[in-house]
């Protein structure tokens, strides 16, 4: 299955409470997964607080397997989310339950290998960070990332950079936003960038620039696919949307087969790469982390078809 790794979250919109929502970039792309029929797990510490409630009863609801999580008394993470009029946010998450995973063992998920995700801020936060580390380290199926860097929480950029260097040691799919790469490696042309990842075990490099599309590298060249343009309620979780269309995608054609994503050719990327950013369309026409199910994006896609 999908087994998307790291924290989970509140999201609480406008700063009103009363529109508090699960979130968490991990948590987002496995509950968006599971809505476009994959089978998906989300592997985290979650708390037994309310917010955690909030969490829990938000994956069941979305049928996310949830057996190799844990939960714990620790608090849970709040992003104070500001949409209008920029979008901005306030972090509050010292000591939290995401941050203090204790291990990870894919064994209650059933046999695999399976699509391990992770990325954002289950990458470099607490003991959770050496544990998703080293699961990823130690998987023999397809490995994914997207860092989705929170340039405010980072307080210590070489932590953040020495476990950013573990996951692409061992990753064969790498998504990240323009702005991204900017915070990473400042000043460089992504192309540059993509090139230096694919000369490494990394076999697929997705740029994603917002409303201005997405490029995806391989060895074999790179394409460009345009973003729907939609009436914009709020981007939150579009990009987690975009990634778990991705794995969605890449789970029905190929399962977790190293070989057979590395035999991927530019023809079916864009297949996939243009569902995907209809998902991540669909979402920001919704408030919050609220992905397509698989209905909606097929709808969508027939209509984007009929439209280009």
């Amino acid at each position: 299955m999908i087994v998307c790794c790291g924290e989970a979250l509140v999201d609480v919109l406008d700063g009103d409470e009363r529109r508090s929502v699960p979130g968490g970039g991990p948590m987002n792309a496995a509950v968006a997964a599971a809505r476009l029929g994959a089978p998906s797990a989300f592997v985290g510490r979650v708390s037994t607080d309310a917010g955690g409630e909030l969490i829990w009863k938000h994956l069941q609801r979305n049928q996310v397997n949830v057996r190799a999580s844990e939960r714990g008394p620790e608090a849970t993470a709040r992003a104070i989310i500001s949409l209008t009029p920029n979008p901005s946010f306030r972090f509050e998450g010292s000591n939290t339950a995401d941050t203090a995973l204790g291990s990870a063992d894919l064994a209650a998920l059933g046999p695999g290998p399976h699509i391990v995700h992770g990325g954002t801020l289950g990458m470099f936060r607490g003991r959770t960070a050496d544990v998703l580390a080293s699961l990823a380290e130690r998987h023999d199926g397809l490995v994914s990332l997207d860092p989705n860097v929170r340039p405010a929480i980072i307080e210590d950029r070489d932590r953040w950079h020495r476990f950013h260097e573990r996951w692409l040691g061992v990753c064969d799919l790498y998504r990240a936003s323009d702005e991204d790469l900017e915070w990473i490696w400042p000043g460089r042309a992504a192309e540059d960038c993509a090139a230096e990842l694919l000369a490494g075990r990394i076999a697929t490099v997705i740029i994603t620039r917002g409303g201005h599309g997405v490029t995806v590298y391989t060895a074999e060249g790179q394409l460009e696919v345009a973003a729907p343009q939609v009436d914009v309620v709020d981007t939150v979780g579009a990009g987690d949307a975009f990634v778990g269309a991705v794995l969605a995608s890449l789970w029905e054609r190929l399962g977790a087969d190293r070989t057979a994503f590395a035999a991927l050719d530019l023809r079916q990327w864009r297949a996939i790469a243009e569902r995907a950013a209809v998902a991540a369309a669909l979402t920001c026409t919704r408030a919050g982390a609220d992905p397509p199910d698989a209905r909606d994006l097929d709808l969508a896609l027939k209509e984007h078809e009929g439209g280009a």
